[in-house]
């Protein structure tokens, strides 16, 4: 079961999915904090990102996602050691 919260979040996420496109025209490579479905500030790091919001906002509130074209600000791949047999 989601709480409040995470599905807060997925709506943000979902925002920055859906206006990628436009988003990255206008603030591409910086880090966005979004809030109620829209882009409340653009900063060169996420570290400035963090900082600014949690002055405004509690965390958890709030998501900062990395302005890039494609899947490639949102997706990580992990490579493990590990071997099935």
């Amino acid at each position: 079961m989601k709480t409040a919260q995470a599905t807060m979040l997925d709506q943000e996420f979902k925002y920055f999915q859906e206006n990628q496109v436009e988003l990255v025209s206008k603030y591409n490579g910086k880090y966005l904090v979004i809030r109620d479905q829209n882009v409340v500030g653009a900063y060169d790091s996420r570290g400035e990102a963090y900082t600014a919001a949690v002055k405004q906002f509690p965390v958890g509130t709030f998501l900062i996602q990395h302005c890039l074209p494609g899947s490639e600000s949102y997706t990580q791949t992990f490579h493990s050691r590990v071997q099935f047999h």
